[in-house]
């Protein structure tokens, strides 16, 4: 595998193996169907258009496609028997009474790990998909190209146990030495269209290369995306990128920049170092302050014209959330079950790996991240509110963000921002599949459409908590806490997957690892 010397230089301060052979997924032993006929009764609906919840309704499944959805009745009263499809012998039925029904998720920045975080294909499918997510963009695919085009046609084939794959590559990925001129860039994107890649990923690059790569992508109908990393930034911010052509973000790099009303490069102190990570996140902590005020003419202005530019923000609160509090995501229940011993390790402090950069991290820290959240989800809940599309995704894997688990994170955090609970699953949904560009087949739940859905024992309009495969916490009428929720069943393609034998399968090999090591979790400096 060869990268440009630009991407190298992204890749190392990640410290990601990616030279190192990611074992492939096995072949799918999860998951019964499609069905000749489906019939998922007495189901709530949310169906991602934005549109309110309805139910109880029966939902028909013909193969892989909803075939019917029929409204069966009125909340709290017994179900109107006449009104529901009859199943015969060649039909599967689900018992979903009470239940709530949501359209497949879309996690727009999902990394497959790697052998830095020794994750495999299989522990990180089965968390996705245990908590509702269908389908992933790959940003990068540092596990290879040829890998991840692999894993994207076999996952369409259902012949593993995953999402839907959309392989966006990054920038440079197999040409041989640095890309340096626009030639270079645009017989690049020829490649990578000709062997079948969904989209790209930059983290920026100089002006006539960036340029010529975004205007062949979209000649090609290629998806682009960037990473406004500071070592590019100064070259195109995002609303410069916007203005080529570019057609999504992901984080939120270069949106301040793109503000800055009395200085040209950020305010860094000058000591700085890129390669020390906590220099690098400490330091993005104080960067929207530096920008243009909320409600600004700057502000407004560039907010508005990213908007008229279709440009698509992917802002991934949920990475950078224990920049402002540590010890709760370090802290989080579902680390001692489900979070591999590897992983673990990678999190930890370190002034290596990418993300683990709690060399000297306190007080003053976090308060600068809860002041730079607070305006950057001004900025994106006022891009969401004039029409701006947001999406979802988690970048998990990193700052002790667990797959699945962090995106159900990401979902509290846009109700955090001011995004309503419909808005939120129509960002998980409908907008994602309008970036990959195939909203005629996915993102809502309407009859033709593919069957992609997320069915879950609780109200997540109500309680977000309730998608968490640990559920959400409840006290009973005999004054003992409960756990309710749990995503119960995550159909793809109209294979229905058993969510919690997912999770079980997961937490097993979370054992099976921590028994080979004999190894037990425990929190940075403490023995005990």
């Amino acid at each position: 595998m060869k990268f440009s010397s630009s991407l190298l230089l992204i890749i190392a301060t990640f410290s990601l193996t990616v030279l190192a052979q990611m074992p492939d997924a096995p072949d799918r032993s999860e998951g019964e169907g499609p069905y000749e006929r489906l019939i998922i009764r007495g189901v709530n609906l949310i169906d991602g258009t934005g549109s309110p919840a309805t139910g109880p309704v029966d939902i028909v499944v013909e193969g892989n496609r909803i075939a019917s959805i029929q409204t069966v009745g009125y909340p709290n009263l017994p179900i109107n028997e006449n009104r529901r499809p009859e199943a015969d012998e060649n039909t599967k039925v689900i018992d979903a009474e009470g239940m709530y029904m949501l359209p497949g998720f879309f996690d727009m920045h999902a990394h497959t790990g790697g052998g830095a975080q020794g994750t495999t294909p299989e522990y990180v499918y089965k968390l996705w998909l245990a908590h509702g997510i269908t389908s992933i963009r790959e940003p990068g695919s540092f596990n290879g190209m040829e890998w991840t085009l692999l894993h994207k046609e076999r996952s369409g084939k259902n012949e593993i146990t995953a999402p839907r794959i959309s392989a966006w590559i990054g920038f440079g990925m197999g040409h041989d030495g640095p890309i340096t001129t626009a030639a270079q860039a645009r017989k690049w994107v020829q490649m990578i269209h000709k062997e079948g890649a969904d989209g790209i990923k930059f983290f920026g690059a100089s002006p006539k290369v960036y340029a010529a790569a975004i205007d062949e992508a979209n000649k090609l109908g290629l998806g682009t995306m960037t990473h406004h990393a500071q070592t590019r930034v100064v070259y195109n911010d995002a609303l410069k990128s916007a203005q080529l052509g570019l057609t999504s973000m992901t984080h939120w790099y270069g949106l301040p920049e793109s503000m800055f009303d009395d200085k040209i490069i950020q305010d860094y102190p000058l000591d700085y170092n890129y390669n020390n990570e906590q220099h690098r996140f400490e330091e993005a902590g104080n960067l929207w302050k530096q920008a243009a005020a909320p409600g600004s003419e700057t502000w407004e202005s560039v907010m508005d014209e990213m908007i008229e530019l279709d440009f698509t923000l992917n802002p991934t609160f949920t990475i950078y959330e224990a920049n402002r509090d540590l010890s709760a995501q370090r802290r989080a229940e579902w680390h001692e079950k489900y979070t591999l011993p590897s992983l673990w390790k990678f999190y930890a402090p370190s002034r290596i790996s990418h993300g683990s950069y709690w060399i000297e991290w306190g007080t003053e820290q976090e308060i600068a991240w809860k002041e730079n959240f607070n305006l950057w989800m001004q900025f994106v809940n006022e891009y969401k509110n004039k029409g701006g599309r947001v999406t979802l995704g988690s970048d998990a894997g990193y700052i002790y963000k667990l797959y699945g688990f962090g995106y159900i994170q990401e979902m509290e955090l846009f109700r955090e921002a001011g995004f309503h609970p419909l808005e939120i699953f129509q960002s998980a949904s409908l907008k994602a599949a309008e970036v990959l560009g195939v909203d005629d087949e996915l993102g809502t739940i309407e009859v033709g459409k593919l069957a992609d859905m997320v069915i879950v024992d609780g109200n997540p309009m109500k309680n977000l908590k309730v998608l968490y495969g640990t559920g959400a916490i409840y006290v009973n009428d005999e004054n003992q806490p409960v756990r309710k929720g749990g995503v119960r069943y995550t159909i793809k393609d109209g294979i229905v997957f058993d969510a919690k034998q997912l999770l079980k399968d997961v937490a097993e090999m979370v054992e099976a690892a921590k028994a080979e090591e004999d190894f037990k979790i425990t929190q940075p400096g403490l023995d005990w």
